[in-house]
């Protein structure tokens, strides 16, 4: 390990650098060529339920809880974790083994198949953990590394690098599936399943350049089991502190609201085109599916930096209010997408906000918690509260639409919170 300064240029990069390593994960999986297979696995046998504990669910409908539970696991896991890491100082060996376990289970997905369905949906749910643990202790480090002139634009440029390196993977294993067979693959399929591996491959490998340059704070303490629940106390902590710092306590009720529907959003667009969307054929609909996600990458590079720009003259607040108003308008067209065109627009609207709620929203965060050693709880409390709001956000997709049968009536609800959202945004304080 190499030591460098807080606020080093070097140190900055490398920390950004786990974006380009990890959201590989966040385009290929969860919202891309995954849906896409799982799409068609259901469609191949030509059914839309499937039995599971008794129950018969829509597949839209599994897959939305699955994701609900994995989400609920982060948000048990992430103080317990977190405790532990801010007394031995090792956030980064947790760093290390969520990343690794997230990176191992997406290679595991490539035996993902309908015949052993709770395997696979183990995998998957294994390899969102992996990938949202890691974040906490990532995010963590933002304090750390930065200083508050910083935040916004080393915040902007992870997403900025996390979106070009995606998408690199991902037009990879697009001409890999397209041209199947020139790869050695007999059916899409195929090809689909070992774009799994390259991105288990692409998160572990490039991940080590981050390691070799985060600090580490490790002091020779060892656990006691007083220190296991720590965490929880120090949530405790974070929770008694907020009630004295207003506008943090204000943001956090307004970004747990907005957070979870911009996550459920995000997390659901893929299965929502993959099944709703009208294509006329399967290769149009992997064509046009994973042309969609492309150009929401690619505008989000845009819509993150000129996010950043314009929090820096007009205010952190007041453009998180702008990007909530522009999302409820968004979502209340998503309701009438039906067509190939119209997922377009709705796709390349969504590129234009999604990178700048969620670097905004990180770096506002780190703004406003008080200067403290423990930043991990901090960042604990910000990453459990989003999860918590994914888990509720995703049961309810989940559950309107299956007892619906139309993902659009679901679409409804995100509206309001949006809607909340930004009305609780109006109350914190805008400088």
């Amino acid at each position: 390990m190499i030591h460098l300064e807080k606020g080093s240029k070097k140190l900055l990069n490398a920390w950004a650098f786990y974006d380009w390593a990890n959201s590989v994960y966040a385009l290929v999986i969860s919202s891309s060529i995954f849906p896409l297979y799982y799409g068609a696995l259901f469609r191949i046998k030509e059914i839309e339920e499937i039995p599971l504990f008794g129950l018969s669910i829509r597949s839209e409908a599994l897959i939305s809880y699955i994701t609900a539970i994995g989400f609920l696991v982060v948000a048990i896991l992430s103080p317990l974790l977190s405790g532990i890491a801010d007394y031995l100082g090792n956030k980064k060996t947790f760093l290390k083994f969520f990343c690794y376990m997230g990176s191992l289970s997406c290679m595991g997905l490539y035996f993902f198949s309908l015949d052993n369905i709770i395997i696979g949906l183990l995998t998957y749910m294994l390899a969102l953990i992996g990938f949202w643990g890691s974040l906490v202790f990532y995010n963590s480090y933002l304090p750390d590394i930065a200083f508050p002139e910083q935040q916004d634009s080393i915040s902007a440029k992870g997403y900025g690098l996390g979106y070009v390196g995606s998408v690199i993977l991902l037009i990879i294993n697009l001409i890999m599936v397209m041209k199947f067979e020139t790869f050695g693959f007999e059916n899409q399929l195929k090809a689909m399943q070992f774009s799994f591996v390259l991105v288990g491959l692409w998160w572990m490998g490039f991940s080590q350049y981050t390691y070799r340059y985060l600090p580490d704070y490790k002091n020779g303490k060892k656990i006691q089991k007083q220190i296991i629940f720590n965490g929880f106390k120090e949530l405790q902590k974070v929770w008694s502190q907020l009630k004295e710092i207003k506008p943090l306590k204000r943001y956090l009720g307004a970004f747990f609201v907005y957070s979870m529907a911009v996550q459920t959003v995000m997390i659901v667009a893929a299965y929502f085109g993959e099944k709703e969307v009208a294509w006329g054929s399967d290769e149009k609909r992997t064509m046009g599916l994973i042309v969609s996600i492309l150009l929401i990458q690619l505008i989000a590079v845009f819509g993150a930096f000129i996010t950043s720009k314009a929090s820096a003259k007009f205010g952190n607040i007041r453009v998180l209010m702008l990007i909530n108003f522009l999302w409820i308008l968004i979502c209340i067209y998503a309701y009438f997408v039906v067509t190939p065109n119209e997922f377009y627009i709705a796709a390349s609207c969504v590129g234009l906000v999604m990178g700048g709620i969620q670097s905004l929203s990180r770096s506002t965060y780190s703004k406003l918690i008080p200067k403290t050693q423990d930043t991990t709880s901090f960042f604990s409390f910000y990453d459990v509260s989003e999860k918590i709001g994914i888990v509720i956000g995703m049961f309810l997709y989940g559950y309107i639409a299956d007892i619906t049968g139309k993902m659009q009536n679901a679409i409804l609800f995100l509206i309001v919170f949006f809607v909340v959202g930004l009305i609780l945004l109006t109350r914190v304080p805008k400088e």
